[in-house]
This record gives structure tokens, sequence and C-alpha cells, in this order.
């Protein structure tokens, strides 16, 4: 090893071991978190905002352009969550509405606290992700961006299925098991620029697990984590459940090098290997059928536009996961002695697949904003509501969306080339290395194509 090779892994250990504990920066960040009554307030906005959402959707006019409920939803909350992974992974969880009516109804004593099944533990993984890619599906052939009442389905949907399991099993089981936004949200956050993790050397030693129990009146983890147990993005809510619950004051809130929790994993989470590959098929499949050809197929071929889009949904799918297959080949490690098999291409994918579901949810942002404000002005009749109405043109989306696919193709290159360096040193000859690279640039290519 030369002397310069040397010093970049010097330099990388250095780049992954320095995090910023920005409890320590922003104290008064932590007194927010650790202050319950904080959370209290945000999600009782946010369960006010869901019964409009549903209401209007509803009882409110059918169409688009006159029910606020739509694009409130798809076009503002939705992008703002999808934002929100890249910075503070799955804090949206922390006060999401969804589970609101079952914390409501345990809270009440209507629970069984019932052990979480041992099945719903292990399998619940391969359900939340069938749940999210029907979400996808129907999002497109029920054309829920543009249906007030379906909208409004949908929503009461999660919140009927997260108040079930509310009845059953203690903390939020839902959250925790079978929520699909929770698995991407969890999925996506393994890029965050910030983790939630504790100072395990303050954790030595306790024997009472109140972060993870609770004690007297304060509940433990939602999700049966606790802090102490904390290794991954994947399922910490950021809650601050655990926050004044420790004496020890272990939880910390760090600012992290993005990729370092992908390239540590190495494509072991199963969440990832089944979330990102629909991720991305998904993605090219729905901005396909934005375009003129997808309308002239349909008529031409008679078929309802349901159908086609279901099967070239499946056939993105099935391209993409051949495509990691092939991938995976080129680079010729795909099983580990100490922790089985893994996917080393689904890593390298994650930033351009999240970065696509951000540009996607993007555009139709752009698309409906100027609109918004005379949308309630027609709904609610107020009418001086309808001078703020505006239109942001397609090139500086474009052009937005150009550079942020562009940073995820650059972050994967940067995953790989991290592979490359420091576990697969050896494994992977320079000419795969640079197919790869070069296979890599044509997913970016066709990601442009399809946005433009």
């Amino acid at each position: 090893m030369n002397w310069w090779t040397k010093g970049l892994k010097s330099l990388i250990s250095s780049e992954d071991t320095q995090r910023l504990d920005l409890f320590r920066v922003f104290p008064g960040f932590r007194r927010f978190l650790a202050t319950r009554h904080h959370y209290a307030v945000l999600r009782s906005a946010g369960d006010v905002l869901f019964v409009l959402v549903l209401i209007s959707g509803f009882l409110g006019p059918q169409e688009a352009d006159r029910n606020f409920a739509v694009f409130l939803t798809w076009g503002l909350l939705w992008p703002a969550i999808v934002l929100s992974w890249f910075f503070v992974g799955r804090m949206w969880c922390g006060i999401c509405p969804f589970p609101g009516l079952g914390v409501f109804l345990q809270r009440k004593g209507l629970t069984f606290s019932l052990p979480v099944p041992k099945n719903l533990q292990k399998y619940g993984v391969y359900t939340s992700v069938f749940l999210f890619a029907f979400i996808i599906w129907i999002e497109i052939v029920a054309k829920l961006d543009h249906w007030p009442a379906g909208t409004s389905y949908l929503i009461l949907a999660i919140v009927s299925g997260s108040a079930l399991l509310a009845l059953f099993y203690p903390g939020q089981a839902w959250c925790r098991h079978l929520c699909p936004l929770g698995r991407i949200s969890g999925a996506a956050a393994t890029m965050s620029i910030t983790e939630f993790r504790p100072d395990h050397a303050k954790c030595r030693g306790c024997k009472t697990f109140a972060c993870k129990k609770g004690m007297e009146k304060k509940s433990g983890c939602p999700v049966y984590l606790g802090a102490y147990s904390v290794q991954n993005n994947l399922h910490c809510l950021v809650c601050g459940h655990c926050l004044p619950l420790c004496d020890r004051d272990a939880p910390m809130f760090l600012l992290r090098n993005p990729y370092s929790e992908l390239i540590r994993n190495k494509g072991r989470y199963i969440t990832c290997s089944y979330i990102v590959p629909f991720l991305i098929g998904s993605q090219f499949a729905r901005f396909l059928r934005q375009k003129l050809p997808y309308e002239q197929i349909v008529e031409s071929i008679g078929l309802p536009d349901a159908v086609i889009f279901s099967l070239m949904l499946a056939a993105c799918f099935f391209i993409i996961l051949k495509f990691i297959k092939f991938v995976s080949k080129l680079l010729g490690i795909n099983e580990d002695p100490m922790f089985g098999k893994f996917s080393p291409l689904v890593p390298i994918l994650v930033p351009m697949a999240f970065t696509g579901e951000l540009v996607y949810r993007l555009t139709y942002f752009a698309e409906g904003i100027g609109d918004f404000l005379p949308t309630i002005a027609r709904q609610m009749g107020i009418h001086f509501l309808e001078r703020f109405s505006f239109s942001i043109p397609d090139f500086p989306v474009q052009i937005l969306s150009a550079f942020l696919m562009l940073n995820g193709a650059i972050a994967g290159g940067y995953i790989l080339w991290r592979f490359c360096l420091e576990d697969f040193e050896g494994y992977v000859s320079l000419k795969n290395f640079m197919a790869v690279n070069l296979l890599l640039g044509i997913i970016l290519l066709m990601y442009l194509a399809v946005i433009f």
C-alpha cells in the first residue's frame, strides 16, 4: 500500500469517527425534545390538520382545483416529509398524527397490551414494503393526487390500521412493524446527515433501562427500542421519549457523514433491499407515464391506463432487480462469513433512489403551488386569495432536479469508491470498478431523460 492510499484511509477514518453532538452545541434543542409538552402540542396540531384533510376530502368538492385537501397532502406535506429524511431522519414519525387515535385509546385503557407476536416482528417488514408498493400503485391508478375523497380514504385506512394494533399491543406496534410510510422513512434515514445514538460509556452499568420500559407515569420508547439499543436510523423515531427518562444523559443527536451508515451496513438491511429497487423502478414508471408517448401508447393499444401502468411498473421493477443482480456479479462480493449474504449495490443506489423520490415530489409541488391559495379561495369563498395565483416555469425546476440527481449519482460513486478502497480492496478489479461507475452514469442519464 503506497503512502497516498494510507493517507486517504486515515482521512476517511477521521471523517467517520468525528461526529458533532448537536445536543451539546444547542442545549435548547435537547430541552425542546425532552419536554413532552412541546411534542404534545406538535402532535395535536398534526391531528387537527389531518382531521381537516379528512373532513375536506369526504365532505368538500371532489374537484382537485376546488379542494385544498389534495394539494395539502400530496403537494405540501409529503414533499416536506421526503425532504426531512435527508436532515433529521425519522423525526417526522415522532410527531406523525397517524398513531394519534391509537395512543388516545391506550391512554383510556382500551388495549389488551398483548406481547407483539414473533411472526409480526419477523415478517412485518415484508408486509410494510408491500403496503408501500400498494400506496404508490393506487396513488397513480386511482389518481389519489387528484381525488379528495380517495386521499381521505387512504389516510383513514392508515389511522385505522395503527389504532387496531394499538388495541392489541402496547406502544406503537404499527409504527415499528407495519407502517409503510415509517418503513420508507427508516430506509431513507440511513442517509440522513444526523443520527440519534446513545453514549454507550454512560449506558454501561444501567440497571433500570427506563428509556425502554418507562418509569412511574412516564412511558418508555413507543417502538420498544430504548436509547441504549439504537444502532441505526431504521427504527428510532427521534421522538425524545427517552430523554427525560435517562438519568445518565446518554442520548446524543449527532451530525455525521450522511453516507457512513450505508458504507457500514453494506446492503445488509432487508428494508432497503426491497424498497430501493421498487422505488427506482416506480419512479421511472411514474415519470414515463407523464410523457406524451405514454398517452399515445394507451390510445393505440386500447387497454385501460391502470393496466398499462401496472405492467410498466412491474417491468421497471424487474429490470432494476436484474440490474442490481448483474452489477453485484461485477463487484464479485455478495456474501460475508460474519453476517451472510448482502447486496453491495443497494447502499450505492440509496442516494439516487431517495433523491429521485424528492425530485418527483418537488415536480408535483412546483406544478401546483401557484394554484394552492386560489383553490382555498374557490372552496371557501375567499375571493381575494385568487389574486395570488402564479406559475413556476419548468426550466428552473428541471435544472434543480438535474442538480439533485447529479448529487445522488456522485454520492453513489463515493460509496462505491469507499467500498473498493476499504472492505472490498483487492476483490474488485479496476475494469469492473470503472464498469460499475459507467452503469451508475447510465442510470443518471436515464433519470435525466425521464425528468426532462
